[in-house]
Formats: C-alpha cells, structure tokens, sequence
C-alpha cells in the first residue's frame, strides 16, 4: 500500500531506502546547493510522493519516492517562463513498431533514471529542505536549484532541451515532424532510429554495433536503466517474437472494468449497438458528468491498441458536457465489449511490405441533433496489422461495414491480412 504522508513512510524501511536513493541521486546530479535563505526571493515548498511500480503482470517492482516541488507556487517571469516540452505520440511509437516489423529490428528499450533532474534551469529557483532530511545546525538554510526537480512548471522543458542538445552533439537529425523522433546514419547501410517519451528512451536499428554504441554512450551520460527488449511503454504490452510483434493493453483494460465496477458484466459482441442514434436530448435523463468523462477519456486512450472501439469512442466523446443515461449506458456497453475482447490487441507480422494505404469517407446529414454531415480520412503504413486471435479479423470486418465506413472489399485484405 503506497502511504500518502511522510509520516507513514516513514515507519516502512522499504519507503526510508527509496527517499534516501532519491536524495543521493539528487546529490550525485549536482541539482542544488544549500545556501542562505534570501529575503527577497520566493522559496517553493517541496514534498515526497510516493508510487508503487508494477510490472506488467500487476506484481511489485519497487518502491519509488519522489521528492516534488510544488510548483503551483511558481510565478509567471519570477521563477519560471517557458514550460511546454514535446513528447512522442503513440501514432510515432506504432509507426516506428511497424517499421522494425517490416524490417525484422527488434526494439530496445532504457529507462532514464530522475531524468528531470539533469535538467539545467535558466531561472533563479530556490526550494525548502525536504522534511525527514533537514540538515543539522542549518535548519534556516535552503537550496538554491542548478537543476530542475520534478514538480517545477518548467521541468519537461529543462530535461529535453538537455536530452536534445545531448543527442544533436552525437550526430542525430531530428524528424522535421516529430521533435522527439531522432535519426543517425552510419555510412549508407547502418541507421539507428531513438524516439523519447519524457524518461523513456525506445530505440531501433539494423546495426547491433551501432545500438550497443549508443546504449554505452548513453549509461555513460546519464545514469539509465537497461530495460533489454521493449516489453511495456505506456501502459501498453509489447511482445516480440521471432515471426511478429504484438501489442496489447490487456492490464489497462482489466483495471478499468475493475474502476467501474464491471468485473462480472456480461460481455456484447459489438461496442454500439447499431441501429440506434445517440443524440444530446434523448429524454433519458442527466448522468453524472464526472463518471461519463472518466469512462470515455479510458475509452480513447484504449485505442493505442484497440482501433475497434476507435468510432464508438469518439462518438461517445461528443456528448461529454451533459451526458444523459442513455450516454452513459452506451459506454458501459463498450466496456461490456471490452470485458469479452481482454486478449485482442495489434500484431504487425514481420517481413511484410510496407503499404501506405489511404481512406477517405462521409455521410449525410447524420446528425441527429443538427443534421451535419461527418466525413474524415485515414492513412495508415501497413505491414499486415493484425486485431487480436484470427477470429478478430472477421469481426472487425464487420464493425467497419457496419459503422459505415466505405472500404472497397477488395482492398479490405490489405488492411486485415
């Protein structure tokens, strides 16, 4: 059990030794020094937040302590200004796993150890000593930060101007289209391909020297954690085999029909039932907008790897300000179609050609409520992207053909192997 106070953690010698390794990192990373406190400076309040890390099967990992400044505090001009920091979006990730599909790499991965706090701060910024670890005979002190500490505005910032630097120096290019997506050459055959989510480093490439390299290099940089195989980003399970890689968010999707109370429900064969229109006033009554926003915004970050539900969790997001009953019975029936598809997920068979395949489609005046028209497109790089057991290719068949989505069926097989 995580505790919430200092006080609680502090009778567990597990939660004492992750405060004291997070300290020691802080001290081996040169973050701050102590200093007398200024009069005319504002000083930002710190506190320990303390996480369990599971693995992907939901057992223990570790224990991780993590000393945040309250940055809620901050002013605008006084302590910090630029805040924004890029971060690779999941369609960058699946594409990249496409690639090394088609290409047969396999995908590693390194885990930045308190990658924040090799962030080095521009501005002035002082914090309180952490409670449980003041020094002694200096209790009026505080520290003045050279690096950032999580829970400062301008933190993500800090660390990937510094990642970005760092990789520029070793002879990157970064995608014009992706500020996280990095590529370096090796004469005319060997490339390596990194792309950055935050302290998660996925990395790619047909040249093991060339990867082995770069691992070195980057434990040599910053402290890492070897990770080997890429087998979990994101909340999502990646599995590599010698014929495939598969991706799934199995665990995700149990824990949300555990949060909703739907662990025993009765599984649908369909997200939607397909035959009715959801519409803003419907008679069935006000739903609480809280539970509905929760439910949808688990929906849409299932699609990673379930673009089964992609349709019926969009549909669903367009009523999240004043969701009725009826709403809100729809998304639980989604849930209820999760609850019987646990096991599907996205595998991307090795060896394949890559196609660029492009979909475009409308209908007519199919909004209930305001008789609009809804039309989009989709492009999709495909090496024959499997949903799931064999069985899921009919149905997902079905549901396109059924939410009226146009695909002419000879081209169909493209998409579905």
């Amino acid at each position: 059990m995580e505790p919430e106070k200092f006080e609680e953690a502090v009778k567990d010698e597990s939660w004492m030794k992750a405060m004291k390794d997070e300290l020691n990192m802080i001290e081996k990373n040169d973050t701050w020094e102590l200093v007398d406190r200024s009069m005319d400076k504002p000083v930002i309040g710190v506190k320990w937040v303390f996480k369990t890390k599971l693995n992907l099967d939901g057992s223990v990992q570790k224990n991780k302590a993590r000393l945040v400044a309250k940055g809620y505090s901050q002013k605008p001009g006084v302590d910090y200004n630029e805040t924004f920091a890029p971060v690779a979006r999941l369609d960058t990730i699946r594409t990249l796993i496409a690639l090394a599909a088609q290409k047969g790499w396999q995908l590693y991965q390194l885990d930045v150890k308190s990658a924040f706090l090799n962030g080095i701060l521009e501005e002035e910024v002082y914090v309180d000593q952490p409670e449980g670890f003041v020094v002694k005979g200096c209790e009026s002190k505080v520290y003045r930060l050279h690096k950032a500490l999580y829970g400062l505005k301008q933190a993500p910032r800090a660390w990937y101007s510094e990642i970005d630097g760092y990789f520029s120096e070793c002879g990157f290019t970064k995608s014009q289209s992706e500020a996280t997506l990095y590529v370096k050459a090796r004469g005319e055959a060997s490339i390596l391909i990194v792309s950055i989510y935050v302290d998660d480093i996925v990395y790619t490439g047909n040249d093991q020297e060339m990867i082995e390299d770069f691992k070195k290099d980057m434990q040599e940089k910053y402290e890492m954690t070897d990770l080997g195989l890429l087998h979990h980003f994101l909340g999502m399970g990646v599995l590599q085999t010698p014929t495939s890689i598969f991706i799934h968010q199995k665990k995700y999707a149990t824990t949300l029909l555990s949060r909703f109370g739907l662990n025993e429900c009765k599984p649908v064969s369909t997200p939607l039932v397909t035959s009715e229109k959801l519409s803003k006033d419907d008679g069935s009554g006000l739903a609480s907008e809280e539970q509905y926003r929760r439910i949808v915004g688990s929906l849409l970050y299932l699609t990673a790897t379930r673009p089964d539900i992609m349709f019926a969790a969009s549909l669903l997001a367009r009523f999240m300000h004043c969701p009725t009953s009826k709403h809100l019975g729809t998304a639980k029936r989604v849930l209820r179609y999760v609850k019987g598809t646990l096991d599907y997920g996205l595998e991307y068979v090795k060896g394949k050609e890559a196609v660029l395949i492009g979909y475009c489609d409308s209908d007519w005046s199919g909004s209930v409520d305001d008789s609009k028209s809804t039309s989009d497109m989709l492009f999709l790089l495909v090496v024959e992207c499997l949903l799931g057991p064999q069985s899921s290719k009919i149905v997902l068949h079905s549901l396109l053909l059924k939410q009226n989505i146009s695909v002419p069926l000879k081209q169909q097989h493209k998409l579905f192997g």
